[in-house]
Formats: structure tokens, C-alpha cells, sequence
């Protein structure tokens, strides 16, 4: 039996999952149940990543212990895997006592071999990230990942010798082309590598949340050795039973997320070149799911997508269907409420599940059966197939093939869409036979079972190819069919002929329901989205903000303040005074004449003794400034 091992990041648990977890995670999920469908021996690896500075100072900021911080926020992840139906065989904390027996025997053995030595470092470091930066890689003086401040640091610390791995991980990438995958992932880290590596700080005194260095105690293991080397502490490696190791190592895929695929293709190779171990055979950096603003879903953003939310709104298999269909994996993609809706409205209800329903509906009416019980869905041999049933069987049996090479290359929205090719054909195929129109005629009953027969055994064959991205539509297709289990297998996904003649069909629940687009839209804005610095408001609450373009024609200092100006603002319809604490940043002669965005729906309130009737919008940040529409008229809306 061949044997498959794939890996998820392991994930930091400084703050809830979101939606961007879930794509690397229900994509592992789909390459896991695809090879265990297919008869390999399959070990699937998730995890957490607990250790760190961030992790220590938000802990002592909640008044927990570090690890009572991280088991909160671990058993959400551990649910939100149930709900999302990930098969996880393996979930490692790296808090494990194993993992951390492990880590030191690692650290141990690369400090021995002198591939570790002690040393001092000084750098910039980013606490978010837990990265040092020399000064030359920031950009404009901050992190060049995540654009935030960095603080100069200084501190013995021992460091692995990376840089004299450079030939040889470049030697390694010219041998296997496709260690690294998609192609511009690895053209980036070969340039990366070209440019020249530096050794490795992995140990740190500043903080002692992590994995002690327990032959010198001041140090605990800084991420890189404790974070990467879970994929094979997890299998055995460091302890005395390494049966799953010598099994499953190397990874056939560890899935990752672009902006760490440096760790996983640069680091992680020198790891295990040190320890004279083989590489995996794959790295796989997927894209990032984005908002409409080009933004990265991410906690420290603020701008995560509540995927439990969803999974509840919409059930778990519309939600995985979204994140491998609307993405060609590799690259980058765009989340959107609307789009996910749409997916589900046309791809799930109208195509999917409108074929099963009618079909199913068709054959009970048909042949006078209860809704629990139709037999006789054909009669064989007794219908001369015409070209029509021909064109649609040969699509069918030769889809899997097709669909295995594509899965196989982790193009997971083209074999999808393979297999809605087929749905589109089976319900053009009903809707050009029409088999209605003779359901009654006892002289037409042949061909009116042969045309049902065909689409439903095209549906046994579309349940087995959608069953490792959604598991449970698979079963309640299989179940309303009357496909029993032994034909709903790989091996006879491109075999036709096996739905038994006097099936069962089931009429039950619709497997998916078309949404109100625009009522749906307006709800899912408010409870989708969470930032826990703000309070997100719906559209229909933004539509209630009267924002207009207002004109200044009047503008003043208000007497004994320094700080406020009084303004008239004619707002296409009259004018109306406005109170501002703007002075020290604007004069009136530079705003006399100008254009700026006025809240005209504000509730009047009374500053300093005047009434001001509105509010202008300016930004907030280190220096106040206004928001100028001069080419725009007054009266104008903002929309």
C-alpha cells in the first residue's frame, strides 16, 4: 500500500481561526480523503504553534499563564476542525511533552555536530512576526512582512549555521524542480537563496515561553527548530519509537501559506540537511484570500471572516466547495459575502442540487412509488441507446481520469469545475429528453427509465469524484439514489453500469436552497466579520449616514480657543454652521472656498456655545487633514 503524508502549517493561536486557516486546512483535508479514497495509507498532520514572546505578553496582558492562554484558544480551533469535517490524524501542540523532549534532543544533536554555536545578536525585531530583520531588509524602517514597527534588540543567543547551506539548497532545487511549487514560489526563493543567507538565530533570553535549551537553561528555542521540526517529532523522531517515522517520512506535501514558504523551502531543507535526514518531497505555497481592498485576511488586521458563522449559515460543504472552487489554489483570490452566495446559489442549488431533486421527483412520479421507496428506475435492455445517452456516459467514465490528474497537481478548482461540466450536461441531457412528457405512457416506459437511469448514474459517478471536498453532500446524494457503498468507490468512479436496476430512491431535503441575495447580504455584513478593535456595522446601517459634498463659504476662529474653528458650509440646499477642532492644522483663508465631505444628518449639538450642525471628515492620525472634493458640487452624494 503507498503510503501519503501531508502536512498543514501549524497555527499560531494568538487569536481565533479565520477564514484564512481554513483554506490551507480544508485543502490539506481534500488531498487527505482523495488518497485514502484512493487506497494509499495516508497520515494528515495539523497543529499548533504555542511558543513565543507574542504568546507570553499577551497572556500576562489576560492575567493567564501562557498555556492556559494557548488551551482557550487551541479547543476553538479543535472545534471550528470538527465543524469543518477536517480528518485530521495527527493534531500536535507543541507544548506536547513529546514535542518538546523531542526539540531539545534536536537542538542537541545539530549543537554536537557544530552546526549550532553560541554567539550575540543585534537586530530589528518584530514582535508580530517573531522575525529579526537586518537593517538593509526593512522597508521604510519597518518589518518588511507585515509593515509594522520594529524594535532594535541585542542578546546572546546561539545561532544555526544557515548560510553555508546556500549551494547546497540551490544544488537541491536545480535537482527537483517540483520541490517547490507554484513556479513563482520558487523562483522567488531561489533569488532569495542567490542573495545570500545568513545564520540563524534560534534561541532567545529575553522571554522563557518556549522549549527550554536544557544544557544551558538562560536560552529557550527560538521558532524555527521548535515550529518546523513538528513534522517529524509528530512521527516519532527524537523518541525511541520511530515506526511512523520510518514510515511516512519524507512529507509527500506540506501545504503552507505563501508568505512562509521561505521558512518551509529555505530553512527547514537546512534543518534537515544538518541532521542528514531527507527533504520532503513538496512544497506547496498557496495564494492568500483577500478582501476587496487587496488586504490579507489576518487576525493582526483585524479583518478575519468568522468561518463557524458560515459553516452554520450554509453548512460545512458550501463553505469547503467555496475555498477549492472560486480559487485556482496557487494564487490569490478575493472573498466577498456576495460571491460566496452566488456560489452556492447557482453552482449548489440551481445545478447540483436542482438535477437530484428533479430527477429523483421524476422517478417517484414515474413509477408510482412512495417517497421512501421507488423501485424499477429501469428496464434493462429493452432501450436502444441513442447518441445523445452515448456522449453523456463517455463524459462521465472518462471524468475521473481527468479529475485525478488535476487533484494530483493540487488544481483543485479545475477539477471542480470538470465535474459541473457533467452536472451542466446531465441537466441539459433531461432537459432536451424530457422524459416527462412519456412518464405516463406504458409504451414509452423504457426509454423514460433509460434517460433517469443515466443521470443517475452519473450522479453516483459526480458523488464519488465531490466526496473529498464535500464529504457529507457525497453521502445524501449516494442515499437519495439508492447507491449502496460498494459501487460509490475510486475504483468505480470510471465504471458504468453498477446503480442496480431496481434501486431505492429517497425523496428527502433539498441538499441545497437558493438565498435571497439582497436579504441575505444586508444580514451576513453585521455577523460575518470580526475585529477586536471595532465594531463592524452593516450596509444598511452605513446607508442610513447622510454624507454630502458641502462648499466652505464662511470660516472663523471661535474667540478664547485655539483649537476650534466655526465654519459655514453651504450643503447644496442652504448653509449651515459647523464646529471643528481643526484650527492648528488649517487657517480659515486656506479652507474659505473649498470643498470637504459633510455628515449632514449628525444630531445637532451645542460646542463651546455654538450649535454645529454636521460634522466634516478628516483623518485622525499624527496630523489632522481634511478630505477635499473640489471637483465635486456642492449637495453631492457619497455613496
Amino acid at each position: 500500500m503507498k503510503k501519503f503524508y501531508v502536512t498543514t502549517p501549524i497555527y499560531y493561536p494568538s487569536g481565533e481561526a479565520h477564514l484564512g486557516h481554513c483554506y490551507s486546512t480544508v485543502a490539506a483535508d481534500a488531498i487527505a480523503r482523495f488518497n485514502r479514497m484512493r487506497g494509499h495509507d495516508v497520515m494528515f498532520l495539523t497543529g499548533t504553534d504555542e511558543h513565543g514572546q507574542k504568546i507570553e505578553t499577551n497572556a500576562i496582558k489576560e492575567g493567564m499563564k501562557p498555556k492556559e492562554y494557548v488551551d482557550k484558544i487551541v479547543e476553538k480551533f479543535l472545534n471550528l476542525w470538527k465543524i469543518l469535517g477536517i480528518s485530521y490524524d495527527k493534531f500536535i501542540r507543541t507544548t506536547d511533552d513529546y514535542h518538546v523532549r523531542s526539540v531539545q534532543k534536536v537542538f542537541k544533536i545539530l549543537y554536537d555536530k557544530g552546526e549550532i554555536y553560541k554567539g550575540k545578536y543585534e537586530g530589528w525585531y518584530c514582535v508580530p512576526c517573531e522575525s529579526f530583520f537586518s537593517h538593509t531588509r526593512l522597508v521604510s524602517g519597518k518589518c518588511p512582512d507585515c509593515g509594522r514597527d520594529v524594535k532594535f534588540q541585542s542578546e546572546e543567543a546561539y545561532f544555526f549555521k544557515l548560510s553555508k547551506y546556500s549551494e547546497r539548497i540551490l544544488q537541491f532545487y536545480r535537482n527537483n524542480p517540483d520541490f517547490i511549487e507554484p513556479e513563482s514560489r520558487k523562483n522567488e526563493m531561489i533569488k532569495f537563496v542567490e542573495s545570500g543567507l545568513e545564520d540563524l538565530c534560534v534561541s532567545r533570553t529575553s522571554f522563557k515561553w518556549g522549549v527550554p535549551v536544557d544544557f544551558d537553561p538562560d536560552h529557550v528555542v527560538y521558532v524555527w527548530i521548535d515550529a518546523l521540526t513538528n513534522y517529524i517529532t509528530a512521527l516519532g523522531f527524537g523518541s525511541e519509537n520511530l515506526v511512523s517515522f520510518d514510515k511516512f517520512w519524507p512529507a509527500d506535501v506540506h501545504i503552507v501559506g505563501k508568505e512562509i514558504v521561505r521558512f518551509h523551502a529555505i530553512i527547514w531543507p537546512a534543518i534537515l540537511m544538518a541532521l542528514d535526514l531527507p527533504l520532503p518531497k513538496k512544497i506547496y505555497g498557496h495564494g492568500w484570500l483577500l478582501f476587496g481592498d487587496g488586504n490579507k485576511m489576518s487576525k493582526s488586521r483585524g479583518n478575519v471572516v468568522d468561518p463557524v458563522v458560515l459553516c452554520k449559515r450554509y453548512g460545512t460543504d458550501a463553505v469547503r466547495y467555496f475555498l477549492l472552487r472560486e480559487i485556482p489554489f496557487g494564487a490569490d483570490g478575493t472573498f466577498s459575502n456576495l460571491s460566496l452566495i452566488e456560489r452556492i446559489n447557482f453552482d449548489l442549488a440551481n445545478d447540483l442540487g436542482n438535477l437530484l431533486s428533479r430527477t429523483v421527483s421524476l422517478a417517484i412520479k414515474g413509477f408510482g412509488g412512495s417517497d421512501a421507496d421507488c423501485r424499477e428506475i429501469n428496464l434493462a435492455g429493452e432501450y436502444e441507446s441513442s447518441q445523445e445517452d452515448e456522449r453523456l456516459i463517455q463524459k462521465a467514465i472518462s471524468l475521473c481520469k481527468l479529475y485525478e490528474n488535476d487533484f494530483e497537481n493540487f488544481e483543485f478548482s479545475s477539477a471542480l469545475s470538470k465535474v459541473w461540466s457533467l452536472i451542466s450536461d446531465c441537466n441539459k441531457y433531461l432537459d432536451n429528453a424530457a422524459p416527462w412528457k412519456y412518464m405516463t405512457d406504458e409504451n414509452e416506459k423504457a426509454k423514460f427509465s433509460n434517460v433517469l437511469y443515466n443521470v443517475f448514474e452519473s450522479l453516483r459517478i459526480i458523488s464519488i469524484l465531490i466526496s473529498p471536498v464535500m464529504p457529507e453532500t457525497a453521502i445524501k446524494i449516494q442515499e437519495q439514489i439508492g447507491a449502496k457503498s460498494e459501487i460509490c468507490t475510486w475504483q468505480n468512479a470510471s465504471n458504468w453500469g453498477l446503480l442496480a436496476f431496481n434501486s431505492k430512491i429517497k425523496k428527502m431535503e433539498a441538499i441545497f436552497l437558493r438565498i435571497d441575495c439582497e436579504k441575505e447580504l444586508d444580514d451576513l455584513e453585521s455577523v460575518t466579520q470580526k475585529n477586536d478593535n471595532m465594531d463592524f456595522i452593516s450596509i444598511k446601517d452605513f446607508s442610513k449616514i447622510d454624507l454630502r459634498v458641502g462648499r466652505v463659504v464662511g470660516c472663523e476662529v471661535v474667540k478664547n480657543s485655539k483649537k476650534i474653528l466655526k465654519l459655514t458650509i453651504f450643503d447644496g440646499e442652504c448653509d449651515r454652521e459647523v464646529v471643528s477642532g481643526i484650527a492648528q492644522r488649517y487657517t480659515p483663508e486656506e479652507l474659505i472656498g473649498r470643498n470637504v465631505i459633510l455628515v449632514a444628518n449628525l444630531k445637532p449639538a451645542k460646542l463651546c456655545g455654538i450649535n454645529s450642525n454636521g460634522m466634516i471628515l478628516a483623518s485622525s492620525g499624527k496630523n489632522v487633514n481634511l478630505i477635499f472634493t473640489d471637483l465635486s458640487e456642492p449637495g453631492e452624494r457619497i455613496s
